[in-house]
């Protein structure tokens, strides 16, 4: 590994659909989301607003895919830390592809839904119990 770089990507975005669940050949799941980031721009030619939805495919492994398919679904606003990873792949007609993915190492879900703030990453066996009880106070 080079010392002077990183591979590092970190995304707040809502799931286009839910999760995926699947397992490979020896028994690991692996869940497929969509992840749809915003970004509103106003050219200085422009009068409006406009607004560009980019769209992250992300992929999980074993215990962070579980935690994904189990709690979090279509429309859900997450925070995503992860790094990215291009792969190489045969359409159809024998075309060599690429796609490059986010790996997902962390995921916690944001906003308003069935409970507050849950965390999970590759080092956590659980949800995130370290919540503070002061969330909800202005400062």
């Amino acid at each position: 590994m080079h010392k002077n770089s990183m591979n590092k990507v970190i995304l707040v975005g809502h799931l286009g659909q839910d999760p995926e669940l699947k397992s490979t050949s020896s028994n690991i799941h692996v869940v497929n989301i969509s992840v749809a980031t915003n970004q509103i721009f106003k050219r200085k030619e422009d009068t409006e607003y406009t607004e560009k939805t980019e769209w992250h495919r992300c992929v999980a492994f074993g215990k962070t895919a579980d935690y994904i398919s189990n709690y979090i679904s279509k429309g859900r606003l997450v925070y995503i830390d992860g790094r990215l990873q291009t792969r190489k792949w045969q359409d159809k007609d024998g075309n060599d592809r690429y796609t490059t993915d986010v790996m997902i190492e962390t995921i916690t879900m944001l906003g308003k839904g069935d409970s507050s703030q849950q965390n999970y990453s590759k080092q956590k066996a659980k949800p995130d119990d370290n919540q503070n009880e002061d969330d909800d106070l202005p400062f």
